[in-house]
């Protein structure tokens, strides 16, 4: 079960960094109150998981797949580079996250 709030933690992590965006410097209320709520639901699912998982492999996957899922967010809705340096940068993060999670107990 924590290794689905570790997900869960990552994927709100790509939702509030995406939320920056919308909320303009936090100049947009409801953007802004999305980013926040998230921030939070993605630090609380990443304080569960790491009740039992180990606290540097558990945050450096939570990072690798906020990282990972901005990126890919930011291709897809804000039309960011998808150059191929750019993903072979992503596939080296995705490979790092799964050998932490291989490697883990």
């Amino acid at each position: 079960m924590n290794w689905i709030y570790l997900l869960l933690a990552g994927l709100f992590e790509v939702c509030w960094a995406v939320g920056l965006k919308y909320s303009h410097g936090f100049t947009r209320l409801w953007p802004s109150v999305f980013t926040a709520g998230t921030m939070a639901l993605s630090v609380f699912l990443l304080a569960l998981s790491v009740k039992t998982l180990p606290m540097g492999t558990a945050y450096a996957i939570w990072t690798g797949i906020g990282a990972v899922g901005t990126v890919i967010a930011g291709i897809i809705l804000f039309h960011d580079s998808a150059s191929l340096p750019r993903i072979l940068c992503l596939v080296l993060i995705l490979s790092g996250i799964v050998g932490l999670k291989l490697l883990s107990k």
